[in-house]
Protein backbone atom coordinates (compact mmCIF):
# COMPACT_ATOMS: atom_id res chain seq x y z
CA UNK A 1 0.00 0.00 0.00
CA UNK A 2 1.22 3.42 -1.15
CA UNK A 3 0.01 5.62 1.84
CA UNK A 4 0.84 5.15 5.09
CA UNK A 5 -2.05 7.36 6.53
CA UNK A 6 -4.08 5.45 4.47
CA UNK A 7 -2.29 2.25 5.54
CA UNK A 8 -3.14 3.20 9.34
CA UNK A 9 -6.74 4.32 9.17
CA UNK A 10 -7.39 0.95 7.73
CA UNK A 11 -5.53 -0.94 10.34
CA UNK A 12 -7.70 0.58 12.56
CA UNK A 13 -11.04 -0.01 11.06
CA UNK A 14 -9.87 -3.96 10.82
CA UNK A 15 -8.61 -4.05 14.84
CA UNK A 16 -11.78 -2.39 15.97
CA UNK A 17 -13.74 -5.38 14.51
CA UNK A 18 -13.42 -7.70 17.76
CA UNK A 19 -14.26 -4.66 19.84
CA UNK A 20 -17.10 -3.64 17.64
CA UNK A 21 -19.12 -6.68 18.39
CA UNK A 22 -18.58 -6.59 21.68
CA UNK A 23 -20.13 -3.18 22.25
CA UNK A 24 -23.18 -4.03 20.07
CA UNK A 25 -24.59 -4.45 16.47
CA UNK A 26 -24.87 -0.84 16.03
CA UNK A 27 -21.08 -0.59 16.84
CA UNK A 28 -20.46 -3.56 14.48
CA UNK A 29 -22.97 -2.37 11.68
CA UNK A 30 -21.22 1.17 11.65
CA UNK A 31 -17.52 -0.37 11.45
CA UNK A 32 -18.27 -2.19 8.93
CA UNK A 33 -20.29 0.14 6.46
CA UNK A 34 -17.25 2.25 7.37
CA UNK A 35 -14.39 -0.15 5.91
CA UNK A 36 -17.58 -0.78 3.28
CA UNK A 37 -17.88 2.83 1.95
CA UNK A 38 -13.70 3.85 2.73
CA UNK A 39 -12.97 0.78 0.48
CA UNK A 40 -15.10 1.63 -2.48
CA UNK A 41 -13.61 5.77 -1.97
CA UNK A 42 -10.50 4.44 -2.47
CA UNK A 43 -11.05 2.07 -4.93
CA UNK A 44 -12.76 5.21 -6.73
CA UNK A 45 -10.23 7.86 -6.10
CA UNK A 46 -7.10 5.63 -6.52
CA UNK A 47 -8.87 3.97 -10.08
CA UNK A 48 -8.10 0.96 -9.18
CA UNK A 49 -10.27 -2.29 -10.20
CA UNK A 50 -11.30 -4.08 -7.07
CA UNK A 51 -14.12 -5.97 -8.17
CA UNK A 52 -12.24 -9.09 -9.98
CA UNK A 53 -14.75 -11.65 -10.87
CA UNK A 54 -13.47 -15.13 -11.12
CA UNK A 55 -15.55 -18.41 -9.61
CA UNK A 56 -15.11 -17.05 -5.65
CA UNK A 57 -16.39 -13.55 -6.61
CA UNK A 58 -19.86 -15.13 -8.92
CA UNK A 59 -21.21 -16.70 -6.03
CA UNK A 60 -20.84 -14.56 -3.92
CA UNK A 61 -22.81 -11.87 -6.63
CA UNK A 62 -25.16 -15.45 -7.06
CA UNK A 63 -25.98 -15.57 -3.52
CA UNK A 64 -26.67 -11.86 -3.38
CA UNK A 65 -29.22 -11.82 -6.12
CA UNK A 66 -30.92 -14.89 -4.87
CA UNK A 67 -31.55 -13.31 -1.88
CA UNK A 68 -32.92 -9.97 -3.23
CA UNK A 69 -35.13 -12.67 -5.18
CA UNK A 70 -35.95 -13.89 -1.78
CA UNK A 71 -37.40 -11.02 -0.45
CA UNK A 72 -39.07 -10.43 -3.41
CA UNK A 73 -41.35 -13.33 -3.03
CA UNK A 74 -41.36 -13.21 0.82
CA UNK A 75 -44.54 -12.96 3.17
CA UNK A 76 -43.95 -9.36 4.29
CA UNK A 77 -41.24 -7.17 1.72
CA UNK A 78 -40.18 -4.57 4.05
CA UNK A 79 -39.51 -7.42 6.85
CA UNK A 80 -36.73 -9.47 4.56
CA UNK A 81 -35.43 -6.63 2.84
CA UNK A 82 -33.51 -4.19 5.08
CA UNK A 83 -31.34 -7.39 5.90
CA UNK A 84 -31.40 -9.30 2.35
CA UNK A 85 -30.71 -6.05 0.49
CA UNK A 86 -28.04 -5.18 3.07
CA UNK A 87 -26.07 -8.30 2.70
CA UNK A 88 -23.92 -6.50 -0.23
CA UNK A 89 -21.58 -5.00 2.75
CA UNK A 90 -20.56 -8.38 3.69
CA UNK A 91 -19.36 -8.77 -0.25
CA UNK A 92 -17.53 -5.96 -0.13
CA UNK A 93 -16.20 -6.71 3.24
CA UNK A 94 -14.84 -9.88 1.41
CA UNK A 95 -13.31 -7.63 -1.08
CA UNK A 96 -11.69 -5.38 1.72
CA UNK A 97 -10.20 -8.45 3.91
CA UNK A 98 -8.48 -9.79 0.20
CA UNK A 99 -7.16 -6.48 -0.95
CA UNK A 100 -5.52 -5.35 2.58
CA UNK A 101 -4.55 -8.67 4.12
CA UNK A 102 -2.40 -9.14 0.84
CA UNK A 103 0.63 -7.74 3.34
CA UNK A 104 1.77 -10.32 5.37
CA UNK A 105 3.01 -7.86 8.09
CA UNK A 106 -0.19 -6.14 7.91
CA UNK A 107 -2.83 -8.70 9.15
CA UNK A 108 -0.13 -9.72 11.76
CA UNK A 109 0.11 -6.59 13.49
CA UNK A 110 -3.85 -6.66 13.57
CA UNK A 111 -3.76 -10.58 14.67
CA UNK A 112 -1.50 -9.49 18.06
CA UNK A 113 -4.36 -6.69 18.68
CA UNK A 114 -7.65 -9.76 18.20
CA UNK A 115 -5.23 -12.06 20.26
CA UNK A 116 -4.80 -9.51 23.52
CA UNK A 117 -8.84 -9.08 22.72
CA UNK A 118 -9.75 -12.36 22.75
CA UNK A 119 -7.20 -13.32 25.74
CA UNK A 120 -9.26 -10.46 27.63
CA UNK A 121 -12.51 -11.51 27.20
CA UNK A 122 -11.44 -15.10 28.17
CA UNK A 123 -10.07 -13.54 31.14
CA UNK A 124 -13.27 -12.09 31.87
CA UNK A 125 -15.62 -14.92 31.36
CA UNK A 126 -13.45 -16.59 34.20
CA UNK A 127 -14.00 -13.45 36.50
CA UNK A 128 -17.72 -13.88 36.02
CA UNK A 129 -18.10 -17.23 36.38
CA UNK A 130 -16.36 -17.47 39.65
CA UNK A 131 -17.78 -13.99 40.73
CA UNK A 132 -21.25 -13.35 39.47
CA UNK A 133 -20.32 -10.65 37.62
CA UNK A 134 -17.38 -9.53 34.92
CA UNK A 135 -15.23 -6.34 35.06
CA UNK A 136 -17.60 -4.49 33.79
CA UNK A 137 -20.08 -5.22 36.54
CA UNK A 138 -22.18 -7.10 34.10
CA UNK A 139 -23.78 -10.66 34.78
CA UNK A 140 -25.90 -9.94 38.60
CA UNK A 141 -28.78 -8.28 36.65
CA UNK A 142 -29.10 -10.88 33.97
CA UNK A 143 -28.55 -14.00 36.30
CA UNK A 144 -31.50 -12.75 39.15
CA UNK A 145 -33.52 -11.39 35.97
CA UNK A 146 -33.86 -14.44 33.36
CA UNK A 147 -31.52 -17.57 34.86
CA UNK A 148 -31.97 -18.63 38.27
CA UNK A 149 -31.62 -22.35 39.98
CA UNK A 150 -28.00 -22.75 39.11
CA UNK A 151 -28.62 -21.89 35.56
CA UNK A 152 -27.27 -19.02 34.93
CA UNK A 153 -24.95 -18.66 31.87
CA UNK A 154 -22.12 -15.93 31.40
CA UNK A 155 -22.57 -12.71 29.30
CA UNK A 156 -19.06 -10.94 29.72
CA UNK A 157 -18.99 -7.93 27.64
CA UNK A 158 -22.47 -8.70 26.24
CA UNK A 159 -24.36 -7.30 29.07
CA UNK A 160 -27.44 -8.96 29.29
CA UNK A 161 -26.77 -11.54 26.31
CA UNK A 162 -25.45 -14.92 27.03
CA UNK A 163 -23.44 -15.41 23.26
CA UNK A 164 -20.20 -14.73 24.49
CA UNK A 165 -19.33 -18.61 24.10
CA UNK A 166 -20.02 -18.11 20.39
CA UNK A 167 -17.79 -15.13 19.86
CA UNK A 168 -14.76 -17.00 21.44
CA UNK A 169 -15.66 -19.88 19.41
CA UNK A 170 -15.68 -18.22 16.23
CA UNK A 171 -12.17 -16.08 17.01
CA UNK A 172 -10.34 -18.63 18.94
CA UNK A 173 -8.92 -21.17 16.45
CA UNK A 174 -7.93 -18.37 14.08
CA UNK A 175 -6.27 -16.93 16.90
CA UNK A 176 -4.22 -20.28 17.70
CA UNK A 177 -3.91 -20.93 13.65
CA UNK A 178 -2.04 -17.22 14.22
CA UNK A 179 0.34 -18.27 17.04
CA UNK A 180 1.26 -21.27 14.98
CA UNK A 181 1.58 -19.80 11.47
CA UNK A 182 3.71 -17.01 12.36
CA UNK A 183 5.89 -19.31 14.54
CA UNK A 184 6.31 -22.33 12.35
CA UNK A 185 10.26 -22.12 13.38
CA UNK A 186 10.05 -22.01 17.10
CA UNK A 187 11.09 -24.23 19.87
CA UNK A 188 8.53 -27.25 20.71
CA UNK A 189 8.19 -25.62 24.27
CA UNK A 190 6.30 -22.51 22.27
CA UNK A 191 4.19 -24.71 20.83
CA UNK A 192 2.88 -26.53 23.71
CA UNK A 193 2.40 -23.09 25.05
CA UNK A 194 0.03 -22.34 21.94
CA UNK A 195 -1.86 -25.27 22.74
CA UNK A 196 -2.47 -24.42 26.57
CA UNK A 197 -3.65 -21.27 24.92
CA UNK A 198 -5.98 -23.29 22.44
CA UNK A 199 -7.23 -25.42 25.62
CA UNK A 200 -7.46 -22.00 27.95
CA UNK A 201 -10.20 -20.60 25.20
CA UNK A 202 -12.19 -23.59 24.99
CA UNK A 203 -12.54 -24.01 28.73
CA UNK A 204 -13.89 -20.47 28.94
CA UNK A 205 -16.35 -21.44 26.61
CA UNK A 206 -17.65 -24.27 28.40
CA UNK A 207 -17.92 -22.38 31.62
CA UNK A 208 -20.44 -19.90 29.56
CA UNK A 209 -22.87 -22.79 30.28
CA UNK A 210 -23.71 -22.27 26.10
CA UNK A 211 -23.75 -25.95 25.10
CA UNK A 212 -24.13 -25.75 21.93
CA UNK A 213 -20.96 -23.93 21.49
CA UNK A 214 -18.77 -25.07 23.82
CA UNK A 215 -20.28 -28.93 21.80
CA UNK A 216 -18.63 -27.56 18.18
CA UNK A 217 -15.76 -26.01 20.06
CA UNK A 218 -14.44 -28.84 21.25
CA UNK A 219 -15.34 -30.99 17.79
CA UNK A 220 -13.09 -27.65 16.23
CA UNK A 221 -10.83 -28.09 18.94
CA UNK A 222 -10.03 -32.16 17.97
CA UNK A 223 -10.03 -31.29 14.62
CA UNK A 224 -7.86 -28.49 14.16
CA UNK A 225 -5.13 -30.28 16.44
CA UNK A 226 -5.74 -33.69 14.07
CA UNK A 227 -5.06 -31.54 11.17
CA UNK A 228 -2.02 -30.01 12.86
CA UNK A 229 1.94 -31.29 12.08
CA UNK A 230 3.47 -29.50 14.89
CA UNK A 231 2.50 -32.65 17.15
CA UNK A 232 2.99 -36.34 16.82
CA UNK A 233 0.20 -38.48 16.46
CA UNK A 234 1.06 -40.13 19.73
CA UNK A 235 1.37 -36.95 21.86
CA UNK A 236 -2.45 -35.89 20.08
CA UNK A 237 -3.75 -39.16 21.41
CA UNK A 238 -2.53 -38.31 24.99
CA UNK A 239 -3.17 -34.71 24.84
CA UNK A 240 -6.92 -35.95 23.96
CA UNK A 241 -7.22 -38.44 26.64
CA UNK A 242 -5.94 -35.83 29.39
CA UNK A 243 -7.76 -33.10 28.22
CA UNK A 244 -11.16 -35.25 28.45
CA UNK A 245 -10.42 -36.83 31.89
CA UNK A 246 -10.05 -32.84 33.16
CA UNK A 247 -13.00 -31.78 31.74
CA UNK A 248 -15.15 -35.14 32.56
CA UNK A 249 -13.48 -34.55 36.30
CA UNK A 250 -13.97 -30.56 36.11
CA UNK A 251 -17.73 -31.02 35.07
CA UNK A 252 -18.67 -33.16 37.90
CA UNK A 253 -16.61 -30.77 40.72
CA UNK A 254 -19.23 -28.34 39.37
CA UNK A 255 -22.61 -27.97 40.05
CA UNK A 256 -23.60 -25.08 37.38
CA UNK A 257 -21.42 -27.40 35.06
CA UNK A 258 -23.18 -30.72 35.89
CA UNK A 259 -26.36 -28.69 35.70
CA UNK A 260 -25.74 -27.68 31.98
CA UNK A 261 -23.90 -30.77 30.69
CA UNK A 262 -25.73 -33.53 32.77
CA UNK A 263 -28.90 -32.67 33.71
CA UNK A 264 -29.87 -30.09 30.57
CA UNK A 265 -28.09 -31.67 28.25
CA UNK A 266 -27.80 -35.38 28.69
CA UNK A 267 -31.12 -35.90 30.60
CA UNK A 268 -33.66 -34.61 28.25
CA UNK A 269 -31.94 -36.66 25.37
CA UNK A 270 -32.68 -39.61 27.45
CA UNK A 271 -36.24 -38.64 28.00
CA UNK A 272 -36.84 -38.20 24.86
CA UNK A 273 -36.11 -41.51 23.52
CA UNK A 274 -38.13 -43.07 26.54
CA UNK A 275 -41.06 -40.17 25.59
CA UNK A 276 -41.02 -42.41 22.56
CA UNK A 277 -43.37 -44.48 24.86
CA UNK A 278 -46.85 -43.33 24.02
CA UNK A 279 -47.42 -43.68 27.87
CA UNK A 280 -45.26 -40.33 28.36
CA UNK A 281 -46.54 -37.16 27.83
CA UNK A 282 -43.79 -35.33 25.34
CA UNK A 283 -44.99 -32.00 26.27
CA UNK A 284 -43.41 -32.49 30.05
CA UNK A 285 -40.15 -34.09 28.37
CA UNK A 286 -37.41 -31.71 30.01
CA UNK A 287 -35.66 -30.22 27.05
CA UNK A 288 -38.73 -30.35 24.64
CA UNK A 289 -38.43 -26.66 23.94
CA UNK A 290 -35.92 -27.22 21.15
CA UNK A 291 -37.99 -29.99 19.79
CA UNK A 292 -40.69 -27.79 19.89
CA UNK A 293 -38.68 -25.17 17.57
CA UNK A 294 -37.32 -28.17 15.13
CA UNK A 295 -41.37 -29.55 14.78
CA UNK A 296 -43.12 -26.30 14.28
CA UNK A 297 -39.87 -24.86 11.81
CA UNK A 298 -40.84 -28.16 9.75
CA UNK A 299 -44.59 -27.16 9.88
CA UNK A 300 -43.78 -23.78 7.94
CA UNK A 301 -41.53 -25.77 5.49
CA UNK A 302 -44.59 -28.18 4.76
CA UNK A 303 -46.67 -24.88 4.15
CA UNK A 304 -44.00 -22.99 1.84
CA UNK A 305 -42.33 -26.23 0.42
CA UNK A 306 -40.51 -24.32 -2.02
CA UNK A 307 -38.98 -20.86 -1.23
CA UNK A 308 -40.20 -20.76 2.45
CA UNK A 309 -41.59 -17.61 4.14
CA UNK A 310 -38.31 -15.50 3.68
CA UNK A 311 -35.28 -14.26 5.57
CA UNK A 312 -36.79 -12.97 8.80
CA UNK A 313 -40.12 -14.03 7.84
CA UNK A 314 -40.27 -16.99 10.20
CA UNK A 315 -41.41 -14.83 12.90
CA UNK A 316 -43.62 -13.48 10.87
CA UNK A 317 -45.12 -17.07 10.07
CA UNK A 318 -45.84 -18.22 13.35
CA UNK A 319 -46.52 -15.69 16.06
CA UNK A 320 -49.08 -14.35 13.50
CA UNK A 321 -50.98 -17.97 13.16
CA UNK A 322 -51.32 -19.25 16.24
CA UNK A 323 -53.93 -20.77 15.69
CA UNK A 324 -52.02 -23.52 13.61
CA UNK A 325 -51.02 -25.16 17.02
CA UNK A 326 -48.16 -26.58 15.85
CA UNK A 327 -46.55 -23.37 15.67
CA UNK A 328 -44.26 -21.99 18.51
CA UNK A 329 -43.78 -18.29 18.11
CA UNK A 330 -40.31 -17.30 18.08
CA UNK A 331 -37.64 -15.31 15.92
CA UNK A 332 -35.76 -18.07 14.27
CA UNK A 333 -36.40 -21.96 14.58
CA UNK A 334 -32.75 -22.03 16.82
CA UNK A 335 -30.93 -24.31 14.37
CA UNK A 336 -29.34 -23.24 10.94
CA UNK A 337 -30.45 -26.41 8.72
CA UNK A 338 -34.45 -25.65 10.47
CA UNK A 339 -33.82 -21.99 9.50
CA UNK A 340 -33.44 -22.58 5.84
CA UNK A 341 -35.96 -24.93 5.07
CA UNK A 342 -38.40 -22.66 7.25
CA UNK A 343 -37.30 -19.34 5.39
CA UNK A 344 -36.36 -20.73 2.09
CA UNK A 345 -38.18 -23.64 1.65
CA UNK A 346 -36.50 -26.76 -0.25
CA UNK A 347 -35.30 -24.85 -3.79
CA UNK A 348 -33.94 -21.65 -2.20
CA UNK A 349 -31.92 -23.94 1.07
CA UNK A 350 -30.55 -26.24 -1.79
CA UNK A 351 -29.40 -22.43 -3.64
CA UNK A 352 -27.93 -20.93 -0.49
CA UNK A 353 -26.25 -24.05 0.66
CA UNK A 354 -24.93 -25.04 -2.09
CA UNK A 355 -23.37 -21.64 -2.43
CA UNK A 356 -22.06 -21.42 1.16
CA UNK A 357 -20.50 -24.60 0.72
CA UNK A 358 -19.18 -24.48 -2.70
CA UNK A 359 -17.27 -21.08 -1.24
CA UNK A 360 -16.08 -23.02 1.78
CA UNK A 361 -14.94 -26.41 0.86
CA UNK A 362 -13.39 -25.67 -2.88
CA UNK A 363 -10.63 -24.35 -1.16
CA UNK A 364 -10.27 -27.92 1.32
CA UNK A 365 -7.51 -29.01 -0.64
CA UNK A 366 -5.66 -25.87 -1.22
CA UNK A 367 -5.83 -25.08 2.48
CA UNK A 368 -4.79 -28.34 3.31
CA UNK A 369 -1.62 -28.28 1.56
CA UNK A 370 -0.65 -24.89 1.97
CA UNK A 371 -0.47 -26.17 6.18
CA UNK A 372 -1.80 -22.30 6.47
CA UNK A 373 -3.56 -22.63 10.39
CA UNK A 374 -4.81 -19.41 9.78
CA UNK A 375 -7.02 -20.95 7.38
CA UNK A 376 -7.60 -24.41 9.17
CA UNK A 377 -8.70 -22.77 12.15
CA UNK A 378 -11.38 -20.75 10.09
CA UNK A 379 -12.46 -23.83 7.96
CA UNK A 380 -12.78 -26.06 10.99
CA UNK A 381 -15.08 -23.09 12.45
CA UNK A 382 -16.99 -22.82 9.12
CA UNK A 383 -17.55 -26.21 9.25
CA UNK A 384 -18.99 -27.01 12.47
CA UNK A 385 -20.98 -23.73 11.61
CA UNK A 386 -23.91 -25.80 10.15
CA UNK A 387 -23.35 -29.03 12.38
CA UNK A 388 -27.07 -31.18 12.43
CA UNK A 389 -29.57 -30.78 14.99
CA UNK A 390 -27.53 -28.42 17.44
CA UNK A 391 -29.15 -25.33 18.28
CA UNK A 392 -27.91 -21.86 16.99
CA UNK A 393 -28.49 -18.55 16.85
CA UNK A 394 -30.27 -17.21 13.33
CA UNK A 395 -28.06 -17.37 10.65
CA UNK A 396 -28.80 -14.18 8.62
CA UNK A 397 -29.12 -12.14 12.19
CA UNK A 398 -26.05 -9.63 11.63
CA UNK A 399 -24.40 -11.11 15.08
CA UNK A 400 -24.13 -14.55 13.29
CA UNK A 401 -23.42 -13.02 9.75
CA UNK A 402 -20.49 -10.91 11.13
CA UNK A 403 -18.53 -13.80 12.45
CA UNK A 404 -19.47 -15.98 9.49
CA UNK A 405 -18.28 -13.76 7.30
CA UNK A 406 -15.22 -12.54 9.08
CA UNK A 407 -14.22 -16.51 9.02
CA UNK A 408 -14.67 -16.84 5.67
CA UNK A 409 -12.99 -13.57 4.48
CA UNK A 410 -10.33 -14.14 6.41
CA UNK A 411 -9.93 -17.79 5.19
CA UNK A 412 -9.45 -16.54 1.90
CA UNK A 413 -7.33 -13.31 2.49
CA UNK A 414 -4.57 -14.82 4.47
CA UNK A 415 -3.63 -17.62 1.04
CA UNK A 416 -1.86 -16.68 -1.82
CA UNK A 417 -3.44 -19.48 -3.20
CA UNK A 418 -6.87 -18.25 -1.91
CA UNK A 419 -6.64 -14.53 -1.92
CA UNK A 420 -8.51 -13.08 -4.76
CA UNK A 421 -6.07 -10.78 -5.71
CA UNK A 422 -2.86 -12.60 -5.42
CA UNK A 423 -4.66 -15.78 -7.49
CA UNK A 424 -5.41 -13.16 -10.10
CA UNK A 425 -1.80 -12.12 -9.94
CA UNK A 426 -0.48 -15.31 -9.85
CA UNK A 427 -3.31 -15.84 -13.25
CA UNK A 428 -1.65 -12.96 -15.13
CA UNK A 429 2.27 -14.02 -14.29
Amino acid sequence: MENKALKYYFFILFSLIPISILIGPAMSLSNIILIDLSFLIFALLSKKNIFILNHTTKMLFLLYFYLIFNSIISQDFLTSAPRNFGFIRFIILFFAFNYFFKDNKYFNNIFYLWTLILLIVAFDIFIERFTGTNILGYGAEYVDGVLQSGGNRVVSFFKDEPIVGGYVNAFYLMIVGFLFECNKNTSNNHKKIFLLISVFFLISILLTGERSNAIKALMGFIVFYYLNDNFTLKNKLLFIISFVIIITFSISKSEFLKLRYGHQLLHPILNQLKSNDKKIDKSKVSGSEYINHYSSAIEVFKNYPIFGVGTKNYRVETCNNQSNIKYACSNHPHQILFEFLAEHGLIGSIISIFILFNLIFTKFGTILRSKNFIQIGCLVYLFFLFTPLLPSGAFFADYNLNLFWINLALMYSVGKKTNIYLFNELKVK
